[in-house]
């Protein structure tokens, strides 16, 4: 039997496709208007078992490994959900996995449990205004100060930094370069933090995101993620995950995107006959299902062997490159079909049009990706 076509993960593609179809599609275009989803989707998804997929059950999660992670985003795009409420919804899962990997008693109960369970927020802050992907240049500083370390400096681009209770925050705490770095969670309410300002964006409107401050805030030293100075390799294998994950929002976007297609194509009459029996539009539907297909079955691949316990980064940037490049496509593609309608905001595919275009941003550049693959696939001098 497929990985993928499990009766559990039958299951779970008909659970999220039904929270999809009943509490987040109806909701979209309020949420885009108001800037974010409410707190209460939080509390409702973890109520229904989705929050916590992927996590230990012995953190307070539903368990379940990489290739479940992946049924669910793909439900979540099939039923007709965006990327900026599944990025807003799920921030706990780039923000919460440093903190299940060094399994810290207190960092789990004060933080993961409460998260998974709908009732806190969590959000990762890793970029700054001047450094964007480079993490080596990092440059918001964190100087023990007898049981508190003191933060100073300044993040970016912070997905859920508006709403968030806690930041998962890398700081340095060393030298220069890749061995100063530690990660500290630092509570929203904790004295010097400061949401700067919120941040408006081409897409994923419903994502609230945010430019942080932190001016001398002091954060306890129990806070800190795993040993001082060695928060790299913690850094390095959720970027591969994450990466992964938006590999996943590209493809899912696009097979989504192609069904909206299809479905206009046979409806849609143009000089007296379905678009859909025009040969150039067939021709155009089965190039957007190649590689909707290509980037799908290769990340689904990583998926389990990520599931068998390989570490998969060279990997991981080649899928996400690719299927962010078959998405720019597809949904690029999708609203030509559609005509003018596609360029209405009434339309679905309007809005994939404008989420997609982040995807080849964030977590990692595109360019910027390539030359990481370069080094780990040895291409470098």
């Amino acid at each position: 039997m497929h990985e993928f076509d499990t009766p559990e993960r039958r299951s779970l593609r008909d659970s999220v496709r039904r929270f999809v179809t009943a509490e987040v599609a109806p909701e979209l275009a309020r949420w885009e208007a108001a800037g974010q989803i409410p707190r209460s989707l939080h509390e409702r998804a973890a109520e229904v078992g989705l929050l916590g997929v992927g996590f230990p059950e012995a953190m307070g999660g539903a368990g379940g490994d990489e290739v479940d992670l992946l049924t669910l985003t793909e439900a979540w795009f099939e039923a007709g959900g965006s990327s900026g409420a599944h990025a807003a919804l799920f921030t706990h899962g780039i923000a919460l996995p440093h903190l299940v990997a060094v399994a810290d008693a207190h960092l789990v109960d004060t933080f993961v449990r409460p998260t998974l369970a709908g009732r806190l927020i969590g959000a990762l802050a890793v970029t700054e205004p001047d450094g964007g992907s480079d993490v080596a240049a990092l440059r918001t500083r964190a100087v023990r100060d007898g049981g508190d370390y003191v933060v100073n400096g300044a993040k970016t681009f912070i997905t859920s930094g508006t709403r968030a209770d806690f930041v998962t925050t890398a700081v340095r705490t060393g030298g220069q370069g890749y061995a100063g770095l530690s990660l500290l969670v630092v509570p929203t309410d904790a004295p010097g933090f400061a949401v700067s300002r919120r941040l408006d964006k081409m897409g994923w409107w419903c994502s609230d995101t945010a430019e942080l401050a932190f001016t001398d805030c002091r954060v306890p030293a129990a806070n800190l993620v795993g040993p001082e100075n060695e928060a790299f390799a913690l850094l390095m294998q959720a970027f591969a995950a994450e990466r992964i994950g938006l590999a996943a929002h590209a493809y899912g976007i696009a097979a989504r995107s192609l069904d909206l297609a299809v479905a206009y194509a046979r409806t849609r009459t143009t000089f007296g006959r379905p678009l859909i029996e025009r040969q150039t539009i067939r021709h155009l539907l089965v190039e957007m299902h190649e590689r909707v297909e290509l980037a799908r079955t290769y990340t689904r691949s990583l998926a389990v062997r990520q599931a068998a316990g390989e570490t998969l980064l060279a990997e991981a940037v080649v899928a996400k490159n690719q299927a962010v490049e078959a998405a720019a496509f597809v949904v690029d593609r999708a609203v030509q079909i559609h005509g003018g309608m596609g360029y209405m905001r009434e339309s679905e595919v309007e809005r994939h049009y404008r989420d997609a275009r982040v995807l080849g941003i964030g977590g990692g550049a595109t360019e910027v990706m390539r030359d990481l693959a370069a080094r780990l696939l040895g291409y470098s001098a």
